[in-house]
Formats: structure tokens, C-alpha cells, sequence
């Protein structure tokens, strides 16, 4: 009985037990990469085309560093509330993988850019603070392209394109609780980063992350390289219940590196975890110790751009808008900026927040569409048209969200849209007169609600919108009913 409270105890149902950091790489957006002047854009590049002697770590080339990326990194470590360091270094990284043509990579280690930073998510209706370790740069390994998944491929095939790209690494402490949390906090960085204009998450592998995970009881265990945002959550998810699968069978979890397989939804071990000893760091000889100014860092500083949190206030005061709906708006630079030049145009604050926040990305969430995407088809004036039309009376609500799905789908102007599927609200003698055609061919409904049984007039406002195609709104139909029959009709 004991052992059984035990095991249950184990499951941890709120996840109680459960801790989570993360290892955040995001690629910064340098036009040439860390260490050389190879082009950093290669995502749409012939493998092996963007590469020159010091990025393939030929004998005898020297890297540079790029001034830029360490710009970039010390505006990531502002914005994430971090101690920026007077001094940082690069070190060798010494390991033997494929994708690492040196044999080594060129990081971080005893001296980063920026220590003990903070980033506030929010987390079951409320706010949470995460802290952040550190913040450093390093540059991007190749990419290794399988023959099928990871633990069956007979080969794979390495393009070192990506090798030598600008990495800024954001190492969080143990903070989070739930695949959920990790998954808000890693859409709260994108964000960050993205604000910043130092990144591009609409890059395939622009944002990749470890996942250290334990359970109170076991060991942790990394999860290497996970590519997607929702990947993240489901990894989490499936390797926590690895987890407690082994503890309640009382199989003791070993500290291990282990792979997500985003296909088949399931982690694969690796290797046993190397500890920091393994990898034999030591300063990188072909570079100096770098020098941070205050004045830099200062002057960097007074360039930040409004970032999310600070929006979030500016929204709620400017619009008098909910903190909800002011969040919604604000988790991606683009949707915030989209929202203020249609508020701006219609004067409706507070019409254009709720069209925005659950309308428009309702259906942008429903088509996996970005609102970059998103634009090209519906611009804020022709967006602007939609919500005017329907404030002026001129079509219904759920006309609107009609031509909104047209737009997003195939494009096109507002009213070419209105005609071409007859959208534009009925005139009242036209009301009437399906409203009369609707009590005549149900009759035995008619009678059911001058019995008594509220209910049937709800299914004959169901035929009346279907009549007309959502023309009118169910609240005026529900109205006109009522008072054609009470009227005798």
C-alpha cells in the first residue's frame, strides 16, 4: 500500500516535480557570419556554396570577429534584463561531430557576454519571473541531413553553409514547470528577439533548442536540438512521461543525451551526457579578450525599441484595451504594428482590438499563417474597409469574418468580395418577406412556440440565417419573429 502511494506520489500530477531549463540558440541577422566574410544567408543556398577556408577550419585561416553579432548580442542581453560583462571571451569547445569541421567550436565559457537576466512570461492567469544564467555567443556547427530518421539512416550528407553563423546562446536556470511554461517562454524570446531586429523566426532552423529536463528522483536529461516551437512542448511531454514510466517501474533514470524525433514524436538516446571536463575548454588562441565599454553598451542601450512588455502597457493605457487582449496583440512585432495603423484609421480602438486579437489570429493560428504572410492579402486599409462596412451596417459580423477567410485564402478587395458572394445586408422588405416564408414552412415549429416552447423559436432563426446566408444579424431575426407571430401572421 505504501510503495503504491509512492508511485503515485512519483506522477506528480501538476508537475510539481518537474524541472526545466532551456538552452535557446537563435541566429543572428549579421550579413556575414562570426568569424569570416561568408555570406550568412544561405537557407535558400546550394549546400557548400557559402563557405571560404575559415569556416570549413582549413590550416592556416584566422577568424575575425564580427562586430555586429557582439552588437547584437550585448541588445539580446539588455532586452532579456541582463548584467552586460566589462569582458568576454572565446574559447574552444573541443568535440568530434561531422558538422564540426575544426573539431572544435568556437564559444563562450568562463567570461560570456551577460550574466543574470530575467524574463517575465505569463503562466495560469498570472505572472512569472524566469531567470536567465547567461548569454553568449558562438557560432552556428553544419547541418547534418539524414537518409531517413537519426537511429535508422545509413548516412547522412553535411552542409557546412550554416557553419560559422552568428549564434546568440540564452541558457535559463531550472525555473520552468510544465512543457506548457517552456513553450510560453520560448515564444516570449522569439518575441524579444524579433522586436529587436536582430533574428528572422520565419527561418527554417532560425531557433533551436536544448531541453534539460529531470523529475525529482532522477537524473536530468538533455534533449538536443529540437527545431520547432511546438516540437518543444511535445518532446517535454513525451520525455516526462518517459520519466515517470521508468520511475514508477522503479528504473533508475541516468543522465544521458537524447534526441527528439519530431516525426514519430519520441526521444532517442543518444550518448551518456558529457559533463563540462569533457569538453577540454580553453581560451581560443587566434583571439583576444574583447573590451565592453560602458559607453558601448550605453549607447546601445538608448537604441532599444519599445519591447513587448513595455507595450503591453503602452496598449492598455493609449487603447483602454484588456491586458488580454493587449498581450494578444503585442506576442509578435508585426501583429502589434498592424494593429495600431488600423486603430489609427478607423478610431475604434477597442472594435479593432477584439478583430485583431481573436478574430484575425484566430484564423491566422487556424491556417499556420504568419502575419507577414497575412499581409500581402490583407492590408491594414483593406482591412480597415471590412470593419467599417460592418460599423456602418452595411454587412453583418458574420459577413465580415467571410471576407476576412476570402482575403486570407485568395486575396482580393473588400467589396469585389461583398458582391461577388451577395454579402451586403437585406433591405427590411426582404427580411419580411423570408421571415414569412420561414413561419409558413414550419408550422408545427410556429406552434410549439405559441405553446409555450421557447426553444422552437430558436430553430426558426436557424432557418431564417440560413435562408439568408448570415445577411442579417440572429438577435434582429430572433426580434422580427417574434413579432410576426404575435402580430398573427
Amino acid at each position: 500500500m505504501s510503495q503504491e502511494k509512492t508511485n503515485t506520489e512519483r506522477e506528480g500530477e501538476h508537475m510539481g516535480d518537474v524541472k526545466i531549463g532551456l538552452e535557446c540558440h537563435a541566429q543572428l541577422l549579421t550579413r556575414s557570419k562570426l568569424f569570416c566574410g561568408c555570406s550568412a544567408a544561405y537557407h535558400y543556398a546550394e549546400p557548400n556554396t557559402h563557405v571560404c577556408p575559415t569556416c570549413l577550419g582549413l590550416p592556416g585561416a584566422l577568424p575575425v570577429v564580427n562586430k555586429k553579432a557582439v552588437e547584437y548580442g550585448i541588445k539580446v542581453a539588455l532586452a532579456l534584463n541582463c548584467e552586460v560583462q566589462r569582458r568576454t571571451l572565446f574559447y574552444r569547445k573541443n568535440y568530434f561531430y561531422p558538422d564540426l569541421p575544426r573539431g572544435f567550436q568556437i564559444s563562450q565559457y568562463d567570461f560570456p557576454l551577460a550574466v543574470n537576466g530575467y524574463v517575465r512570461i505569463e503562466s495560469d492567469g498570472g505572472e512569472r519571473i524566469i531567470r536567465i544564467k547567461r548569454v553568449h555567443l558562438e557560432e552556428d556547427p553544419g547541418r547534418l541531413i539524414y537518409k531517413g530518421t537519426i537511429d535508422v539512416a545509413k548516412y547522412c550528407l553535411v552542409d557546412y553553409n550554416r557553419s560559422g553563423v552568428p549564434l546568440v546562446e540564452i541558457v535559463t536556470e531550472p525555473d520552468l514547470r510544465s512543457p506548457k511554461e517552456a513553450r510560453i517562454f520560448i515564444n516570449k524570446i522569439r518575441s524579444i528577439l524579433e522586436y529587436l531586429g536582430v533574428f528572422d523566426g520565419g527561418l527554417e532552423g532560425s531557433l533551436r533548442v536544448d531541453a534539460n529536463v529531470s523529475i525529482a528522483g532522477g537524473e536530468r536529461i538533455e534533449i538536443k536540438n529540437i527545431s520547432s516551437y511546438k516540437g518543444l512542448e511535445r518532446a517535454l511531454s513525451f520525455e516526462i512521461t518517459r520519466q515517470r514510466g521508468l520511475l514508477r517501474r522503479g528504473i533508475e533514470i541516468k543522465q544521458e543525451t537524447r534526441h527528439y524525433d519530431e516525426i514519430r514524436g519520441v526521444t532517442i538516446s543518444l550518448r551518456t551526457k558529457e559533463h563540462e571536463e569533457d569538453y577540454r575548454y580553453f581560451p581560443e588562441p587566434d583571439l583576444v579578450l574583447i573590451e565592453i565599454s560602458e559607453s558601448w553598451v550605453e549607447a546601445l542601450k538608448k537604441g532599444l525599441p519599445e519591447l513587448p512588455d513595455e507595450k503591453v502597457r503602452r496598449f492598455m493605457q493609449q487603447y483602454v484595451i484588456t491586458r488580454e487582449h493587449a498581450v494578444a496583440l503585442t506576442t509578435d512585432v508585426h501583429i502589434a504594428d498592424f494593429y495600431e495603423r488600423v486603430a489609427a484609421e478607423l478610431g475604434d480602438a477597442r472594435l479593432c482590438a477584439t478583430w485583431v486579437a481573436d478574430v484575425l489570429k484566430g484564423e491566422l493560428n487556424y491556417r499556420s499563417m504568419s502575419m507577414r504572410e497575412a499581409l500581402q492579402r490583407v492590408p491594414p486599409e483593406n482591412f480597415v474597409k471590412i470593419l467599417r462596412f460592418m460599423k456602418e451596417g452595411k454587412i453583418t459580423e458574420r459577413s465580415a469574418v467571410e471576407v476576412l477567410r476570402e482575403m486570407l485564402d485568395a486575396g482580393g478587395e473588400p467589396e469585389v468580395i461583398i458582391a461577388k458572394k451577395e454579402l451586403m445586408r437585406m433591405k427590411d422588405e426582404e427580411i419580411d418577406g423570408i421571415i414569412r416564408e420561414v413561419i409558413a414552412e414550419n408550422t408545427p415549429a410556429v406552434e410549439d412556440y405559441k405553446s409555450g416552447k421557447k426553444e422552437a423559436l430558436n430553430f426558426l432563426v436557424g432557418q431564417v440565417m440560413k435562408k439568408t446566408r448570415g445577411r442579417m444579424d440572429p438577435k434582429r431575426a430572433y426580434e422580427a419573429l417574434k413579432a410576426i407571430i404575435a402580430a398573427g401572421a
